[in-house]
């Protein structure tokens, strides 16, 4: 951990930000020889005034960066540096990297990874289609990324686990400030299959500000983003535009156009965002040289009903007629002239094949994992 001292004391000067430390670096290749420059070295790069320049050789390195690194070791969290071969390539193209990443976990090889935002407050259909979507990316060997919030996100996490596969949570907190509260478990889930990974100091704690700071990270750290359910007004919205000014790919899931939830996703397809019906969207915008690296598992919209368990003509029926969004019984029933009784009889074996859900108030719709 010693060697990393000077990597946190250069972030620890009074005024130096992400951008003026990746200038630096460029420019002398280690913290150590920042701190060794002349003056005159110093004010040869863009943005060093002559306050810095005489500030940086006499700055002493605080007490807190020390008990940083003594918390980082003994909780057993890496630091990685820009100059770590461990440390995300894509993110090295951003004019404001991160100098350094506090990672629990292992990182791995990002060069396969896809960020999934969206609502916490997310509807059945967004959980459903996002637990889905990442099964299928994790079978591809996809990384899914996202910011361990709740909806969207703890969904996208969860449905990548369920498939063993990896995944990555960027937080906006320290990682010693897990939030949500009720997502420690899957804090430490994530760790175990990929890694939970963030900027600020260990013990910083969410607020507000950090938030869109963390979601440059995000898009950054990704060949795309995927928005699942956003608001006109989402910070998941705040992702999608940051990874096409980085010039990622931006993919939008389309809902209900009666649900104010999905206002933001619609407005980005409008606004050219990819339309994402399956993986195969998603493959299909892949760099060739990682595309000829995943096996050709991706699901054609013609091969959805071949995923489906045996179902008898009857059920097939009923199960056409519904959607992914919920339908009262009662219109389900008017919309096939189905008696009742045997109606009801029919959802409850489609229930429990796993392939029909209802909520409350009678109200049916598909698993949509099973559309994916």
């Amino acid at each position: 951990m010693e060697k990393l001292l000077s990597w946190l004391a250069l972030k620890s000067v009074p005024g130096i930000g992400n951008h003026l430390f990746k200038r630096l670096i460029d420019h002398f290749s280690s913290p150590e020889q920042v701190f060794q420059a002349s003056s005159d070295d110093l004010l040869g790069v863009e943005g060093i005034s002559q306050r810095l320049a005489a500030a940086i050789p006499r700055h002493h390195i605080p007490d807190s960066v020390r008990r940083e690194l003594e918390l980082a070791e003994k909780k057993g969290y890496q630091i990685v540096t820009m100059s770590d071969p461990n440390y995300p390539p894509l993110l090295l193209h951003l004019p404001d990297p991160p100098p350094f990443l506090y990672v629990y976990g292992n990182l791995g090889n990002t060069a396969k990874s896809i960020a999934v935002v969206g609502s916490r407050g997310a509807t059945r259909y967004g959980i459903s289609v996002t637990f889905g979507l990442c099964r299928q990316m994790a079978k591809l060997g996809i990384t899914v990324v996202s910011g361990m919030a709740r909806g969207i996100d703890t969904a996208a996490h969860e449905g990548t686990l369920k498939e063993k596969g990896g995944t990555i949570a960027v937080l906006g907190s320290g990682l010693e400030r897990i939030y949500p509260v009720e997502n420690q478990r899957l804090f430490r889930q994530i760790a175990e299959n990929g890694a939970v990974i963030s900027e600020f100091d260990l013990t910083a704690d969410p607020e507000a500000h950090h938030f869109p700071i963390r979601n440059r990270i995000i898009s950054g750290i990704t060949l795309g983003t995927v928005v699942v359910e956003a608001a006109k007004k989402s910070g998941s919205l705040i992702t999608a535009r940051l990874a096409g000014e980085q010039g990622r790919e931006v993919f939008a899931v389309p809902g209900s156009i009666r649900s104010f939830k999905s206002a933001g996703t619609h407005k980005l397809i409008q606004e050219g965002a990819k339309l994402l019906a399956s993986v195969q969207d998603i493959v299909e915008e892949l760099p060739q040289i990682i595309r000829a690296h995943i096996a050709n598992e991706a699901i054609d919209q013609t091969q959805v009903l071949d995923k489906l368990p045996p179902l008898t003509p009857e059920e097939m029926q009923v199960f056409k007629a519904l959607g992914p969004y919920p339908m009262h019984i009662d219109d389900l029933g008017r919309k096939l002239s189905a008696d009742p009784g045997k109606l009801s009889s029919i959802l409850l074996q489609l229930e429990l094949k796993g392939v029909v859900q209802q909520d409350p108030g009678m109200l049916f719709s598909i698993q949509v994992e099973s559309m994916l």
